[in-house]
């Protein structure tokens, strides 16, 4: 599968190393992958389980936390918060140049990070954990006895699978200050935990913990007979295999013939609560993803288009598009068009071609901008197809809304 390698900004400022595992045809849904502790994105585990999504049509995102691998920073200077917070800024990379993840997937203290960062990261609709602790400072385990050093010296010198790593006794603050449970308990999201019963760098007892506390749509898999770092190649591959046919509930991976026949009018759009400030919402439109919200000045966060928004950017998107087709079935020079939309409120007696004559009426002024050698018999041509747009048609005419509540 292809990969493409980069680098974004973290959130402390230094440059983190990124692999983005694409497949080789449409994209059906973006992923963010964190690896294990004082691992690297390129782990075997990471690396393979990535790869086996990609061939799956999920585009992976993965990365080295600071002071990792190849990314910047100095690794005793970071901590779980930190890690939290490179999540959400690798997010929000791939919200700007792609599409924001759909799905987290964290290994080991990856999962512990994943489950900390989902509130964040609003457009994710599923968490998988593999192997993940349910209490960060799990991880002291691996240094047990060094923690004494670290606590009255300020730092020390660890081994950790046999490499030498820093260890501050700021990190140590900082994971005891986490409460991972409370953010499983307000995850809203599904949630697919991955563990080996025989794994004895992180008990299945881990795994019971966060079960519990989770609030359904919960799952449950064993990774029987792997070990921790799932370093048998067909235990990764199960992996990817499980995640797949899981996330296709909560996620639009479905199969290429299976999306193909699906048309226009048939595509759902789902407007879902992030639970995030006040109003602010997650919109998914098959593999693309946006949020809603309001303006600060309506009582939201102002982290989205408002509803108005959205409703004025499908009427001077369609309005752009029916131009354009009939621009060019007749060849006309039509470089480009803009349309520019503002909708307000009008009372109904100040409107000479309005049917209603009392009360107040909603007005959307629509000026629209064609650049290009156009003549004038052509301009009016085009303002006239601008007024047959599908989308101008159903604004103008009885519309029915029919609304029904779930079982």
């Amino acid at each position: 599968m292809p990969t493409e390698r980069f680098q974004f900004q973290g959130s402390e400022g230094q440059q983190l190393a990124a692999a983005l595992d694409t497949p080789d045809g449409p994209v059906r849904a973006y992923a963010l992958f964190a690896h294990c502790f004082t691992c690297g994105k390129d782990v075997l585990a990471a690396k393979r389980i990535a790869v086996a999504l990609a061939a799956k049509g999920l585009a992976v995102l993965r990365f080295d936390f600071t002071g990792l691998g190849s990314s910047e920073g100095d690794f005793a200077n970071s901590t779980f918060s930190s890690n939290v917070a490179d999540l959400v800024r690798a997010a929000d990379h791939l919200r700007e140049a792609y599409a924001a993840p759909a799905l987290l997937i964290g290994h080991s203290l990856g999962g512990a990070a994943v489950l900390a960062a989902a509130h964040q990261i609003a457009e994710a609709r599923a968490v998988v954990t593999i192997g993940a602790p349910s209490d960060p400072a799990h991880v002291t385990g691996l240094f047990a006895g060094e923690v004494e050093k670290i606590r009255e010296d300020g730092e020390a010198g660890v081994s950790l699978a046999g490499r030498p790593f820093t260890i501050k006794r700021a990190f140590l603050d900082d994971i005891a200050e986490h409460n991972l449970m409370e953010h499983v308990t307000k995850l809203r999201k599904a949630l697919l935990i991955m563990h080996a019963p025989t794994d004895d760098t992180v008990g299945i007892d881990n795994a019971t913990r966060i079960f519990v506390a989770a609030k359904h749509p919960k799952s449950f898999v064993s990774l029987s007979g792997a070990d921790h770092l799932l370093s048998d190649r067909r235990d990764s591959d199960y992996v990817a295999d499980v995640i797949v046919a899981w996330a296709s509930r909560y996620l639009d991976v479905r199969k290429s013939d299976e999306s193909s026949g699906e048309s226009d009018a048939n595509r759902e759009v789902v407007v879902r609560e992030t639970r995030n400030g006040k109003f602010q919402q997650a919109v998914t439109v098959g593999p693309h993803q946006l949020l809603a919200d309001e303006p600060r000045a309506s009582g939201g966060d102002d982290t989205g288009l408002a509803p108005y928004d959205l409703l004025l950017a499908g009427l001077g998107a369609c309005t752009s598009m029916t131009m354009r087709l009939y621009a060019d079935r007749k060849s006309l020079p039509l470089e480009r068009t803009t349309v520019t939309l503002r909708h307000s409120k009008i009372h109904a007696e100040d409107c000479v071609e309005c049917e209603t004559r009392t009360g107040m009426l909603d007005q959307i002024e629509r000026v629209i901008t064609m650049e290009g050698p156009l003549d004038a018999e052509q301009r009016k041509r085009l303002m006239e197809i601008a007024d047959k747009c599908p989308v101008h048609r159903t604004l103008s005419s009885e519309v029915r809304i029919l609304s029904r509540a779930t079982d």
